[in-house]
Formats: structure tokens, C-alpha cells, sequence
């Protein structure tokens, strides 16, 4: 056994204005080791292909998605950012008005042997754009209170995709079709600074043929693509409609379905079998030509929630990876076992308590007295000397901003004014006085967590306990599948879970503060905080970029919209016999180079 640290911070990064040529690449060469397998566990069962929406958005889904779906670009484990040639190519064609120009390869292929052409970029702008959507129009009535899930009653002629936060709202005027359907050129209404990433890891593509087949009952590949085209290009609302339904929710399954046309790949893997809450199974995909040729035949990710029983099945022989969470039994567990890696560190998730500002199920924290007295009982510190420095001792440390990472360019200032430091430590006479003030007594605050979870139980139980000494009557509200209930009108009044950084986009904030974001399942609305984020989109100076977040992470902390805990401490280990292991403490972490994979024996 071997055990290596891994680097623990993640530097603020602006985006540069690379041009980049629009011609396609060779076909990659196969490497395949024919009959090799190799299985990882995780701690969440695989419930959604579609990414892209407030439901499906999760770890547990991308950790499948970004082996079966290609896309401009992705994050390495640098991290940086790194251009896919072999799917397409990107080019800043003109800077006023801004435009860009998307190209895809000859390589950008379905499964199905269905070319990747425009109709499915359109589809995934339209999804993200917000440009057909209501603003008038409220979902909330018809998602699924037990799980999140959009409902079979939504109404059939409102037009909603249940996405948006990417940038891709900056393009109002529909992209234009070139290239005899190979490329779209996008039209910024002004200059969006992150606009490299908007098709790279910001927005799944999906396939728009399958979409079709669904929506308007067409069969044929090319008719659905065409159909879609037409309805997007014409404002089609009808079809529209039955458009938008479609993608928020045929691709969300917990178990493999009958049609596989819903598990098209465009990556080096593809879904091949899965069985509810125990195990997805991915397979070579022999139609991907791109330039990340797997190694291994087949990846099997086994969903193990309990920590201590994925350091078992490693023992055994069980699993060949695992990264649970970790604790101090994990590290323990771990030490003894021969011929494994360890590697640790911290990762890029934090962990976080947020208030729901409306559609809560108790219905007070729209009072900010009440929220500034339920945060000020949260035992940040308990927490963190209690359950992450056993485990990492001295660099287990309090984050204190909603925006920045400890260590990042902006960090220290940030905290030093953003108001964070009247949570530093617990105030139980502050938050009766607060009650008070706000003329309640006894309010519930039922918190949503995930209840399969060893950590966040205890951490409940300290929050618990602790807001109990202000009056507070704390709840249960967990949840195996927490995850689909997040942003669920009227289930929980605060949710305890994790943000896994997906990049570094200066503009990803959005996605969380904005009316309209794909991330912002708390109801929260902040004029100010809008207008700063607005700024911030067309503002490409370093310097002025890092000053509009500080600003927006002090209004955060004085709305009461919710506290930090720690950076999570990471722990990954594996057979020595499996090569490639390297992961990045962005989302898909241990899973963002799996074609890279291959065994050593």
C-alpha cells in the first residue's frame, strides 16, 4: 500500500479568448484491451440522464454522463480546460457584436450511428436559453413532492425545458444553421465572457432524433432532426411544447429502459445494463471514432452508499476503486488492506446549510430575523473538529464564502468583509434574542439530507441538538433520494448537502443566485445580486471580476441565505493492478479520465 497527497486548492480563473480553427480530426486509434473490466463503487444511485435539468442535475448522474457523452471540452485534472477537436471546434468569429461559431467532426457520432449535427445544438440551446419559456409560467405546482419529478399532469401546451444558468440566455436570436447542418453560429445580445465553455462542460447535449420520437412521434432520424429545427427556427409553440416535456423527462430512469434510445452515447462508453439501485454497467461504445479511445472494455459502478462498506468490497475484490466519503473509520479501514493506492486531500465540493426564502414546508424563513437566528445556532466549528479534522487534522479548515475557495485569489479579503464572521461561532442568546424580535416561538425547521449518509446524519443530530438550545424545532426531513427533492415546494425549510464544483467558469455563480437558475432551488431573488451577476457576464478584467463576486458573496451572507461548513477532505483508493488513476477535485472527480484506465495485469 501507498499512500500520496493530492493538491488541495482550485485558483479563480478568467477565460481567455482562444480562436480556434473549424476543421475536423482523424479518426483516433483503438486501443481496447478486449475482455478487461473494471469496477467502481459510489455512494448515489444513477437516476437521470439529462443534466441539464434542476432534477437531473447531480454528481451521481455526471459520473455516467461524462463517460458516455463528448463535447467541445472538459476539465482535466489540473484543472484547465481542454479542448475535444475530435468532437468539434469552436471559433470567435467576430467580438462586436460577439459570435461564435460551433463545427462538428466528422467523428461527432450517435451510437446509433445517427450523425451529431445541428439540430441537436439548437435543442440544447432552446433547452438552456430560457428563450421559449413563460416567465409567467410556475412549475412548481406540477413537480412530484416525494421526488422532484416533473409530473404526468404538466400542462401539454406550455412550453418549459426545466434548464437555463449556462449563458446561453445571453443568446436570444436563434442560432444560425450553417455548413449544411454541421455548425450553428451563436449571437450574443452582449459579450458573455465565459463563452467557451457554454457547449463545452456547461450544457449536455442531447440527442435531438430521440427527442423527437417522442415529442412528435416521428420515427425516422433525420425527419425528428429536421422537425426540431423547424420548430425552433419557426417558434413553433405547439410543437414546442410537446418538445420541452419530452426532454425534461424521458431520459429520467432508475432502472435500464426497454427503449435504448434513450441511452445513446457519444462518448468512449455506453450504458449497457442497469439495475436499480445496485449497479450501471458501460461497455466500449464501437461507433465513437474520437480522440479518448478507451483501454478497459467495461466500467460496472456499483452504488454503495455506506463508506465503510465500499472499503470492504475493496478488500475483497469486490470493487476496484472507491472514493467514498471520507471519515475516520475510512482512513483506518483503508491502512491495513495490501496491494491498494491511497491518495487524499481535499476536494472541490463544500459542504452547506441553505434556506429555503420561499415554498418552504414550514413556511418561516421568509422572515430574515428568523434565518440570521436558525444560522447563527449551526455548530460550524462542532463540525468540523468532530468529524473532518480526525481525518485530515490541520488542514481541515472553515470555509467562510459562498463564491470563493480557501486559498483562491480573492478568498481572504472576501471573508475579512463579507459578514460571514457573525456565524464564526455558535450565538444561542443572539438567535432567542432574534426570535423574539421576529415574534415566534418554537419555529420547525425540517432539513433535508441524505439520510443513507453517515456524516450527514451526525451532522444533523449536532444541528439538532444545538438549535434546540435557541427554541428551534428541528426535523427530520431525510431522504434516500435527496437529491430530486432539492428545490421540491413544500418538502424541507433547509437542505444539507455538498456544491461539486463543475469548473471555473467566473460566471458559474449564476447558475445558483439568479431567479432563473438551474441552481438556485431556495427561491432566492436578490435585485442587487442579479444586477452584479449581469455585470459580471460582460466583464473581463481579473481584477474587476474577483470585486463584483466579493460583493456578491457579502450580500449572500447578509440575506441570511445560508452558511458554509468545510471543504470536503477526499479519499480515493484502488487496486495497484489498475493504471491511470488520477482524479480532479472537479465533478466527475475519479471518473473524468476512465478511457485512460487500464489494467496493469
Amino acid at each position: 500500500m501507498r499512500i500520496k497527497r493530492i493538491a488541495a486548492g482550485i485558483a479563480t480563473v478568467g477565460v481567455g479568448a482562444l480562436i480556434l480553427s473549424g476543421c475536423s480530426t482523424p479518426e483516433a486509434e483503438s486501443g481496447l484491451d478486449e475482455g478487461t473490466s473494471v469496477t467502481a463503487a459510489w455512494n448515489q444511485a444513477f437516476y437521470s440522464y439529462n443534466s441539464n435539468t434542476s432534477f437531473g442535475n447531480a454528481t451521481a448522474n455526471q459520473i455516467i454522463i461524462s463517460q458516455t457523452m463528448s463535447s467541445f471540452g472538459y476539465y482535466d485534472n489540473t484543472p484547465k480546460f481542454v479542448q475535444d477537436e475530435s468532437f468539434g471546434t469552436y471559433e470567435l468569429v467576430s467580438e462586436d457584436p460577439q459570435q461564435v461559431k460551433y463545427t462538428l467532426a466528422d467523428t461527432a457520432t450517435w451510437s446509433d450511428g445517427t450523425k451529431v449535427d445541428a439540430a441537436d445544438l439548437l435543442l440544447n440551446w432552446a433547452s438552456q436559453s430560457n428563450a421559449f419559456n413563460d416567465a409567467d409560467f410556475d412549475p412548481s405546482e406540477f413537480l412530484d413532492p416525494e421526488t422532484g419529478e416533473v409530473t404526468e399532469d404538466f400542462p401539454e401546451d406550455q412550453v418549459y425545458f426545466d434548464g437555463g444558468g449556462t449563458g446561453l440566455d445571453l443568446v436570444t436570436e436563434v442560432p444560425e444553421v450553417g455548413d449544411d447542418g454541421k455548425s450553428v453560429t451563436l449571437s450574443y445580445d452582449e459579450p458573455f465572457v465565459d463563452w467557451e465553455i457554454v457547449f463545452g462542460t456547461a450544457g449536455q447535449i442531447l440527442p435531438a432524433h430521440v427527442v423527437a420520437k417522442y415529442a412528435l412521434e416521428i420515427e425516422d432520424a433525420e425527419e425528428g432532426k429536421q422537425a426540431i429545427i423547424d420548430a425552433i427556427e419557426g417558434d413553433d409553440q405547439a410543437a414546442l411544447a410537446k418538445i420541452s416535456n419530452a426532454w425534461n423527462t424521458i431520459f429520467n430512469f432508475t432502472e435500464m429502459p426497454d427503449d435504448t434510445d434513450l441511452v445513446l452515447s457519444t462518448g468512449p462508453y455506453m450504458i449497457t445494463e442497469f439495475v436499480a439501485d445496485q449497479f450501471v454497467t458501460l461497455k466500449a461504445n464501437p461507433e465513437y471514432k474520437g480522440d479518448k479511445q478507451p483501454k478497459v472494455e467495461e466500467i460496472t459502478v456499483r452504488v454503495i452508499p455506506d463508506p465503510l462498506a465500499a472499503v470492504t468490497a475493496l478488500e475483497n475484490g469486490e470493487v476496484d476503486i472507491i472514493s467514498p466519503q471520507a471519515t475516520t473509520d475510512v482512513v483506518k479501514a483503508l491502512e491495513p488492506i495490501d496491494d491498494i493506492e491511497i491518495l487524499t486531500g481535499l476536494e472541490g465540493t463544500y459542504e452547506h446549510v441553505d434556506l429555503q426564502f420561499d415554498q418552504s414546508k414550514s413556511g418561516h424563513f421568509d422572515d430574515p430575523k428568523i434565518r440570521e437566528a436558525f444560522l447563527k445556532t449551526i455548530p460550524r466549528q462542532q463540525i468540523l473538529d468532530t468529524l473532518i479534522k480526525p481525518i485530515i487534522g490541520d488542514d481541515a479548515t472553515l470555509r467562510d464564502s459562498q463564491i470563493f475557495v480557501p486559498g483562491a485569489e480573492g478568498y481572504d479579503e472576501s471573508v475579512a468583509n463579507n459578514g460571514s464572521a457573525a456565524y464564526a461561532e455558535v450565538d444561542i442568546e443572539g438567535a432567542k434574542a432574534l426570535l423574539a424580535e421576529a415574534g415566534v416561538t418554537s419555529p420547525e425547521v425540517c432539513i433535508l439530507y441524505a439520510s443513507n449518509n453517515p456524516r450527514r446524519v451526525n451532522e444533523f443530530s449536532l444541528i439538532q441538538a444545538s438549535a434546540g438550545q435557541a427554541g428551534f424545532n428541528v426535523t427530520d426531513c431525510g431522504a434516500e433520494a435527496w437529491g430530486g427533492l432539492l428545490g421540491t415546494p413544500g418538502a424541507y425549510d433547509a437542505s444539507l448537502f455538498g456544491w461539486q464544483s463543475t469548473g471555473l467558469g467566473v460566471t458559474e455563480p449564476r447558475a445558483n443566485y439568479v431567479p432563473d437558475g438551474l441552481n438556485n432551488l431556495n427561491y432566492y431573488n436578490n435585485d442587487e445580486v442579479t444586477a452584479l451577476l449581469d455585470e459580471l457576464n460582460t466583464e473581463f478584467d481579473a481584477e474587476k471580476q474577483i470585486e463584483l463576486l466579493q460583493e456578491v458573496d457579502k450580500h449572500l451572507w447578509a440575506d441570511a441565505y445560508g452558511v458554509t461548513i468545510f471543504q470536503f477532505p477526499s479519499v480515493t483508493a484502488y487496486s495497484s493492478s489498475l493504471v491511470g488513476v488520477d482524479p480532479s477535485i472537479l465533478s466527475p472527480t475519479i471518473f473524468w479520465n476512465t478511457w485512460e484506465w487500464e489494467r496493469s495485469e
